[in-house]
């Protein structure tokens, strides 16, 4: 992915080799998951996969912490968070922009906002019978983080690797503990923290790339080593990012698994 002149002597400073345009429209895609088979591809776009089971290991890491584990409320909690982040949170952020170019009708991406932040809370107050009045503020703080972030409320005061990290990294841990348990502990505190340091590393990686794939129409430049010329587009600045992207998802979703392997295996 990389494009690099001979070795040897310093390259010319010719107008011709200065710079190097590379267009960078839609052929990048909006994101390195995205899909381009109809509507079935849209709808694989639209719930991010990579970053929805990213979101959902860490209530698996939240639940695992706990020192008894229920399998029920742990898949409760997970459909949950699947059914407020993976559905109605990313149809909400594509309702208000089209940030990622799908052709879902805004009539169906608003029905999966409503059904998926409301099968959520349906899901947490069947489980107050079981966990008690503790989960109420989650109960509450939930849909609110879900629709202050994605519709940039409050002039967009969560609508940064802040909110991003205290609403998909820290309190997702922290309702996965307290689904468990019925109260809040250092433990998960702890990993709350671990899981926002986590999430803001994404986001200024995501960040980046978003603004390559999404909104750079061209790209020009070379970086000269002592070796040679690196011709700089769009790939070659997309791939550290998105390697490191990959990793990450991989990496949470590992240990999760791990946690839940060693608790319930």
């Amino acid at each position: 992915m990389t494009e690099q002149s001979a070795h040897g002597e310093p390259p010319s400073e010719s107008s011709s080799d200065l710079h190097q345009r590379t267009d960078v429209g839609e052929p990048l895609g909006v994101a390195f998951y995205a899909s381009r088979h109809g509507a079935i591809g849209d709808w694989w776009t639209l719930l991010h996969p990579p970053y929805t089971v990213w979101n959902l290991s860490y209530v698996v890491i939240g639940a695992t912490l706990a020192p008894r584990v229920s399998v029920g409320r742990l898949l409760a909690t997970l459909l949950a968070f699947f059914l407020a982040v993976g559905v109605a949170a990313h149809s909400l952020d594509e309702l208000k922009g089209r940030p990622l170019k799908t052709r879902i009708p805004s009539w169906a991406l608003a029905l999966a906002t409503a059904i998926g932040l409301g099968g959520a809370v349906i899901l947490g107050v069947l489980g107050l019978s079981r966990v008690g009045l503790v989960l109420v503020p989650f109960l509450v703080l939930g849909p609110l983080l879900v629709v202050t972030y994605n519709l940039e409320l409050f002039s967009g005061v969560l609508h940064n690797a802040f909110g991003l990290g205290l609403s998909w990294g820290s309190f997702t841990v922290l309702v996965g503990y307290v689904a468990q348990t019925g109260r809040l502990a250092l433990a998960p505190l702890f990993a709350a923290a671990g899981a926002f340091t986590l999430i803001i590393a994404q986001s200024n990686l995501s960040a980046r790339a978003r603004l390559v794939r999404r909104k750079a129409v061209c790209l020009e430049g070379r970086l000269v080593t002592n070796d040679g010329t690196i011709h700089i587009d769009a790939p070659w600045l997309l791939e550290p990012l998105e390697r490191a992207l990959h990793a990450l998802s991989w990496s949470v979703v590992l240990l999760a698994t791990a946690l839940a392997v060693a608790r319930l295996g």
